[in-house]
């Protein structure tokens, strides 16, 4: 920008990723409500686990220190179908890949195990616009079988679901469960 005199002024927006994925989080649990109330699935946010360490009892009981108290997992937990549901919201500004950065090791292994014990676990991942679900088995199978550090859009497009956003639910990913999960024995002898 020029102002006068010739004096040229450049500004550079702040970038802020903390609360990188709200959005998506935000349709997520509208979804998730919508579920609950109409008896589709039970399925919650889960709270990461701190311990408090100063509270200020005199303005409303405000906590002024906290800390993690452990690695949270993934960020949903629930059933659907009689089958335990594991997830985690994922937001990529990238339009080209999907850093696996974004997912820590503690979390690919908790994926692991809920996939041994026969449950569901997943991403959905908000990228160029879109939404999709990607399998558990399907991120485990390309971080065994590739040196990269990120999922290209391609592989994201081929082998996740996408999910459509829905005015009265959000994101209506138990559509996008029902198709990835199709014919592979997880929901034939149940209700819903």
């Amino acid at each position: 920008m020029k102002y006068p005199n010739n004096i040229k002024k450049e500004y550079k927006k702040e970038i802020n990723y903390k609360n990188r994925g709200m959005d998506l989080e935000a349709l997520i649990n509208d979804a998730c409500l919508y579920y609950l109330e109409h008896d589709l699935a039970v399925i919650y946010k889960k709270p990461t686990p701190i311990g408090v360490v100063d509270v200020d009892y005199k303005n409303g009981a405000v906590i002024h220190k906290a800390y993690f108290k452990e690695p949270s997992t993934l960020d949903y937990n629930g059933i659907y179908k009689g089958k335990y549901i594991e997830f985690d919201a994922k937001e990529c500004q990238s339009k080209t890949s999907f850093p696996l950065s974004n997912i820590h090791l503690h979390q690919i292994k908790h994926i692991e195990k809920i996939l041994k014990h026969g449950g569901i676990a997943f991403l959905i991942i908000s990228m160029n616009g879109g939404y999709f679900l990607f399998k558990g088995s399907d991120l485990i199978d390309f971080i065994n079988n590739n040196e990269r550090k990120s999922i290209p859009y391609s592989v994201i497009v081929k082998y996740g679901y996408p999910l459509k956003y829905n005015y009265n639910i959000g994101i209506d990913y138990l559509k996008g469960i029902d198709e990835a999960y199709k014919g592979v024995g997880y929901f034939e002898n149940t209700k819903g």
